[in-house]
């Protein structure tokens, strides 16, 4: 499942600002991680999905809130906020 903007929860997401690298064949690197830009946060989501083989509606909303209330703010990067929620899947989500 491609996750898209009508899915999301939140209604306060930029969407003029956009990503360099929209395909998921891009992984993410140390570019700046904002979790206000609507179009950065879909792109995560569908990444993290593809990376775990799945994505369901229940995950790509899981991942919203979690970066949306979770998210440590010395998680700048789009890497490190990849690996951020990797760690939350594997020990919390199954």
């Amino acid at each position: 499942m491609v996750f898209l903007r009508e899915h999301l929860i939140g209604a306060h997401y930029n969407w003029q600002t956009e990503i360099k690298h929209g395909k998921l064949t891009n992984t993410p690197d140390r570019r700046r991680f904002d979790p206000a830009n609507g179009n950065q946060l879909l792109y995560m989501i569908n990444f993290f999905g593809v990376s775990i083989g799945k994505l369901s509606m229940d995950d790509g909303l899981r991942i919203e809130s979690l970066i949306a209330v979770g998210l440590p703010s010395q998680l700048k990067s789009e890497i490190s906020v990849f690996n951020w929620l990797r760690g939350k899947y594997l020990y919390y989500w199954n």
